[in-house]
């Protein structure tokens, strides 16, 4: 992911097919006009890499020359063109090919092609790498496309937002900076219920390790299989199991604006293996937002929630004192992981539900 001003940006098209669309705009081009001489007039500022690798694939002799025109404010159109055109090029009987990056509306192409009429070419032809085909409404014949894409606002190969992002060799289309979330905490802390509220809240997607495991062994997934076999013996599942997992969970959910992993992760190696993640994906944690609880008000939670739970290590104060205290060392080196980063945001757990909601409501708002 990319920032250009104030918004964000992430991968789109690679550049190899970007590399697709000129040739297969070339091949066009060159078989209908190899043995015209065209005139290729591009239009500013968008079309200066598409005129340049247009060009230099032209198997024929050509001239080249430049206009201007605009519509664009930021991501939106004016709906008002302007025009600067000072050829210092004769058109009169010549044929003529209009270079476009991108064609949405057809608004600018159509106005440019109405003003090129009173120049007197012998023909007048549009070409655009990029078409979308949503949004174009206009009779205007298009003649040469390098490819269709979707109605999104993009930047890269002479594109640009305000400017910026033109020399991007590959194409970028604008989303929203993702708000990954570790919600941390002791048992008890009442993690899951603010899960439940925060995800819905911020319109994220909940992630608890927990029911991840879960639905994977209740299904029989590969990896369910796989983490039951260790499981079964006693054994700790391998973190690159859970991983696998997790990517699974993230891969479910490609319009998610973020995510809260709860549960997960639980020492440095396992954050080691999230960041790892998230940046194959183009994110990254935002923070660690962590529920303080005093050790004596966790035992007392629990103990009330075995009451009803049924869970036999909420009925038992030793073994839930024991609980606590693994997790506290197997965390401590996790806290300072994420200090280390000022990404760590602790939160009083203490309170009502709706209290302890709306200060990490506080704290989500910052990231």
């Amino acid at each position: 992911m990319i920032q250009l001003h104030d918004l964000y940006f992430k991968p789109y098209l690679s550049a190899q097919e970007i590399h697709s669309a000129i040739e297969n705009l070339a091949y066009q081009v060159n078989r209908d006009l190899k043995d015209k001489n065209p005139i290729f007039l591009g239009v500013l500022n968008g079309s200066y890499m598409v005129l340049a690798d247009l060009t230099r694939k032209f198997n024929g002799d050509c001239e080249i020359g430049f206009i201007r025109t605009s519509s664009y404010k930021g991501t939106q159109s004016t709906g008002r063109i302007q025009l600067d055109i000072n050829l210092d090029i004769d058109l009169a009987n010549r044929v003529v090919v209009i270079v476009e990056d991108i064609v949405d509306t057809g608004l600018t192409v159509e106005a440019l092609s109405q003003e090129l009429q009173s120049y007197s070419p012998a023909a007048l032809y549009v070409a655009t790498l990029f078409l979308k085909p949503e949004v174009y409404n206009r009779e205007l014949r298009i003649d040469y496309i390098g490819q269709n894409i979707a109605n999104k606002f993009v930047v890269g190969y002479g594109m640009d937002y305000n400017n910026l992002g033109r020399n991007l060799p590959e194409l970028y289309v604008q989303t929203h900076k993702m708000k990954n979330i570790v919600l941390f905490g002791p048992p008890g802390a009442g993690k899951g219920t603010q899960a439940e509220r925060l995800k819905d809240k911020y319109g994220l997607v909940h992630i608890s390790t927990g029911d991840v495991f879960r639905y994977n062994i209740k299904n029989e997934t590969e990896l369910g299989t796989l983490a039951k076999s260790f499981m079964d013996k006693g054994n700790l599942v391998p973190d690159e199991v859970t991983i696998k997992m997790l990517n699974a969970e993230v891969d479910k959910n490609p319009e998610a604006t973020g995510f809260i992993f709860d549960g997960f992760p639980r020492t440095e190696a396992q954050a080691r293996a999230l960041d790892q993640l998230l940046e194959s994906k183009n994110s990254e944690v935002s923070g660690m937002v962590a529920l303080e609880v005093d050790d004596e008000v966790l035992v007392q939670r629990l103990l009330d929630r075995g009451k009803s739970s049924g869970r036999p290590d909420d009925a038992n104060e030793s073994v839930i004192r024991d609980r606590i205290k693994v997790y506290y060392n197997q965390t401590a080196p996790l806290k300072n992981y994420y200090q280390e980063q000022n990404k760590y945001y602790g939160v009083d757990g203490v309170g009502s539900v709706d209290q302890i909601t709306d200060r990490l409501s506080v704290e989500f708002d910052k990231l």
